[in-house]
């Protein structure tokens, strides 16, 4: 009986040790997977963006609609020859990352 005693509040103890840790993956876990989804938004938003850009619309329609599809994300928009590419960068989910994403597309294409 004395050793029942004894083991009295380990099960409360092991709890308040393990529920931070659970929560700080989980957080973590939220964190990664919404950063990651909003890389896949900015790419997009930049893919779009180039092709609008290439098929002659003006510039500031196509940043436009990247910072439609994306708040808070900044562009621009050069000619690298027969290419127009868009470069943006926006902030992620998770502060201390920033998103980064570039894409061209063949000017005059339709």
């Amino acid at each position: 009986m004395r050793s029942r005693l004894g083991d009295r509040g380990s099960a409360a103890a092991e709890f308040a040790v393990a529920v931070p840790a659970v929560l700080l993956v989980l957080i973590l876990g939220i964190g990664g997977l919404a950063t990651a989804s909003a890389q896949v938004r900015l790419q997009d938003a930049v893919a779009d963006a180039a092709r609008l850009a290439a098929r002659g619309e003006d510039a500031a329609r196509a940043l436009a609609a990247l910072t439609r599809a994306v708040p808070g994300a900044t562009g621009t928009i050069g000619d690298e020859g027969d290419l127009v590419c868009v470069t943006a960068s926006a902030p992620a989910p998770l502060p201390v990352i920033t998103l980064r994403a570039r894409s061209c597309a063949l000017s005059g294409g339709r």
